[in-house]
């Protein structure tokens, strides 16, 4: 039935695309129609909005080009560390304003990163920044960060949006209107938020490098990839994210472009590691073994993907070690659950003591591509005789119930190893509210590996870390990495100055293939 359904909606986009009628001339100023499938919660980046770039609205102290190589932005050259490590200092470009005409201050800078810290606050991007001790401003132009340790990737986390002080002024900062109406230094304003319908930008005609050729960019919000791809086909948009098998339609399609992005972007499955059948180590590289990564990567996502099993990427290939991998072998996975004592009854079902192999899988409902993935790792773990009962569901019921259900995560990013790896598997964050560790997974040998990688300035030294954590991490899986994603857009063909950047998780508003939208212009 499931077959028949898509068949249906793919000749409907077909149909739909086909329909479309050519524009004419353009007529007033540029402007363009995104449809988006995440909506931020918040325009702050003290609470979390776009801590990696590309946020429209903000400009960090540095940027990324489409290579990712840091470059300068607020701050008139890259940072500098001292020879320790432990101090790093920036100087702020001269003559930049925030859009209401306020001039930039480094008393910004330090408001902006003290206010993430502030435990107060509870940003969610706190845990970022953990090796960071003190802020401070000397003068006016200049910004000094000391850290508690020397962390070699500290120049990568100042891509966060810097803020104006004086806009919280008597303000509490998780409920101020500044939340939703922000003030930013960045190439766009925000016009009008709609919360869950739409957001409109304005060019920013005085940003301090050069105003955007595209006066106004409208992000639409549609969490429900169907309906993106059917309002896309109706011609709603001129440009949208879509799962591949969708984008897939748009081949060869006069007028349309897909583009296709890679990015260090993971689906995987968490398994709770206090779950009484998965908290033995050799369960959960059974499960690993027996889930067909390549078979995902062909069919839910035609393709568009490679096959995952630690959150580091081969994007950053100094750190990936290709060894890292589970080779699907279904008989080595029923041959090691029967090592652990699960086996098989007359059924087909596997269980130890009376106790059934049961472990049931989460996703998010409107996700269909997650949903797809979990129906496949269902399916491969009904094979070795685990129930892996399906379920659709919110991401806070994800949290609520990590400790006894698997679920479909996201995440990742190809900026450093350490950003990737470390809240997510390290033990001091086992327990901790949000999106850290939430397998709850402990390993000594994964958080030596990583504190070592974490702490050391020699590239050799922290290669040699990353090595052994996804050697330990291996023999001791805390999930099951199914994919890293390729992102799959489609757009009408109308925009010039595009520039493939490998993505990270985060691909709504931010990123995505208009990460540099700031720099596009109509053809």
């Amino acid at each position: 039935m499931r077959t028949v359904v898509g068949f249906v909606l793919l000749g409907a986009l077909v149909m739909a695309g086909c329909s479309v009628p050519q524009e004419g001339p353009a007529s007033g100023p540029p402007s363009i129609v995104i449809g988006a499938g995440q909506e931020p919660d918040n325009l702050n980046p003290i609470l979390g909005y776009a801590p990696d770039g590309a946020s429209k609205i903000f400009d960090g102290l540095v940027d990324r080009d489409a290579k990712l190589k840091l470059t300068p932005a607020l701050a008139e050259k890259l940072p500098e560390a001292s020879a320790d490590g432990l101090t790093w200092t920036a100087k702020l470009r001269q003559g930049v304003k925030f859009s209401d005409g306020t001039p930039l201050s480094a008393q910004d800078v330090v408001f902006t990163y003290k206010s993430v810290l502030d435990p107060k606050v509870n940003s969610t991007i706190a845990s970022r920044y953990d090796p960071l001790a003190q802020v401070e401003a000397p003068d006016d132009s200049t910004v000094v960060f000391k850290l508690k340790y020397p962390y070699s990737p500290f120049d990568q986390t100042l891509t966060l949006g810097i803020v104006p002080r004086k806009a919280f002024d008597g303000q509490d900062i998780n409920a101020a209107p500044f939340n939703t109406a922000p003030i930013g230094t960045g190439p766009y304003t925000v016009n009008q938020w709609r919360k869950g319908d739409r957001m409109v930008l304005k060019a920013n005609e005085g940003h301090w490098n050069k105003a955007p050729a595209i006066k106004t960019v409208t992000f639409v919000y549609i969490t429900d990839d169907n309906a993106r791809a059917t309002r896309m086909a109706s011609g709603e948009f001129d440009a949208t994210v879509l799962p591949p098998r969708l984008a897939q339609t748009y081949r060869d399609k006069s007028g349309y472009r897909v583009v296709q992005n890679p990015s260090a972007d993971y689906r995987g499955l968490g398994i709770p590691s206090e779950l009484p059948f998965t908290k033995d180590p050799k369960v959960r590289v059974a499960i690993n073994t027996g889930i067909n990564r390549q078979a995902m990567i062909d069919t839910v996502l035609a393709g568009a993907g490679k096959p995952a099993a630690t959150p580091i990427s081969p994007y950053l290939a100094e750190w990936y070690d290709p060894a890292a991998k589970f080779d699907f072998d279904a008989q080595k996975a029923g041959a090691l659950l029967d090592e652990a004592g699960w086996r098989l009854g007359p059924d087909g079902k596997r269980a130890k003591d009376g106790q059934p192999a049961r472990l049931p899988i989460l996703y998010p409902a409107e996700d269909s591509l997650r949903k797809d993935l979990a129906l496949a790792v269902g399916s491969d773990l009904a094979k070795l005789g685990i129930d892996a009962p399906v379920e659709a569901t919110k991401f806070e019921l994800m949290l609520q119930r990590q400790k006894e259900t698997a679920a479909v995560w996201g995440g990742g990013d190809p900026y450093d190893p350490d950003t990737a790896a470390y809240t997510l598997l390290h033990s001091r964050y086992s327990g901790q509210p949000g999106y850290v560790n939430m397998t709850l997974y402990k390993n000594s040998q994964v958080d030596t590996a990583l504190d070592e990688a974490r702490k050391n300035l020699d590239r050799a030294a922290r290669k040699q870390a990353y090595g052994d954590f996804q050697k330990a991490f291996i023999a001791d899986p805390g999930w099951a990495f199914l994919v890293f994603l390729d992102h799959t857009y489609v757009m009408r063909d109308k925009w010039t100055g595009l520039e493939e950047q490998v993505e990270p998780h985060d691909h709504g508003m931010v990123h995505a293939v208009w990460w540099n939208l700031e720099h596009w212009s109509p053809k």
